[in-house]
């Protein structure tokens, strides 16, 4: 087994507070640094007060398990030797909001578009996403159901 750490620096300073119903509510935009990469501006989802220009830790979730389904399919295509040309993903995550303002997100759907070199390779392109879905870190590190909807061609 081998460990590797991964550190954020977040950032977020007070300004002039949003009114809501004689409430103030606190500005939901914040940095962070991640040493050796451009600095990301983020906010809260646009249903939630934050700032609809800016990537929310929804997107960054779903960008993640996205990503890292894509690398791992990757990896093992080329571990049973399938030429993969373009990979395209238009990815959706389920987020339910609870009465208390808890929520959670319940299902990501992932709708991978493969082309490949070798048509007679469609039917393993196509199983591959098991076991690149069993090889993900993300995946393996989320407690809600990941869907696969792929389509292959050549």
């Amino acid at each position: 087994m081998y460990k590797h750490l991964f550190k954020a620096a977040l950032n977020w300073m007070a300004t002039d507070k949003l009114e809501e119903s004689n409430k103030k509510v606190y500005a939901k935009s914040h940095t962070i640094k991640i040493e050796g990469k451009d600095i990301l501006s983020i906010s809260a989802a646009k249903a939630f007060k934050g700032d609809p220009t800016l990537l929310n830790p929804e997107d960054l979730l779903l960008s993640a398990l996205t990503s890292c389904h894509m690398m791992s399919y990757l990896y093992v295509c080329q571990q049973n030797n399938i030429e993969v040309l373009t990979y395209e993903d238009n990815s959706e995550a389920t987020l339910i909001l609870n009465d208390d303002g808890s929520g959670h997100i319940t299902k990501v759907v992932l709708n991978p578009v493969v082309r490949i070199k070798d048509a007679s390779q469609k039917e393993l392109a196509l199983q591959l996403h098991i076991q690149a879905n069993k090889l993900c870190f993300i995946a393996n590190s989320c407690n809600f159901e990941i869907e696969h909807h792929a389509q292959c061609y050549s």
